[in-house]
């Protein structure tokens, strides 16, 4: 999806949403690590014309375009798939593009972590570079001790 959104633009900002959390199921990483691991799928050259920011939760939706165009570069375009993401974006007349969608029963952060719960094969999901950063950090530790946590 990066790529494809890169052919489409000069630079590209992604935010990093709920960055306030982590250690949770939903979010068991800190933003500085979903960083490293958005940084370590892109090319030398990508990176050059990429901002990777943490943008946390207002919670009020009349006011998270606001909010998320307080916290990055000024920008124009906006990719999502989420409905309500788009609507927020296009009523404050941005354009909004949705993304190709890859197999999202299969390549979603919340399968990956289910199979990581149920002890199952995930590494086939996400890049080499991310199974030994995800090793380094005991993700599949962190997640379990997430779910004990939110019992």
């Amino acid at each position: 999806m990066l790529r494809e959104a890169l052919r489409k633009c000069d630079e590209l900002i992604i935010g990093i949403g709920s960055s306030q959390e982590s250690h949770t199921l939903d979010n068991p990483f800190t933003a500085g690590e979903r960083i490293e691991m958005i940084s370590q799928c892109l090319s030398k050259k990508d990176k050059a014309r990429t901002f990777i920011i943490p943008i946390s939760d207002v919670n009020r939706y009349a006011i998270w375009v606001s909010h998320v165009r307080s916290q990055v570069p000024p920008f124009d375009v906006v990719f999502t798939n989420n409905p309500l993401t788009r609507s927020l974006f296009e009523e404050k007349g941005f354009k909004v593009f949705p993304t190709h969608i890859y197999d999202r029963s299969k390549y979603s952060g919340t399968e990956i972590r289910n199979r990581m719960l149920e002890r199952d094969e995930w590494k086939s999901l996400v890049p080499k570079q991310i199974v030994s950063y995800l090793r380094r950090l005991q993700g599949a530790k962190r997640i379990t001790a997430a779910t004990s946590k939110e019992e």
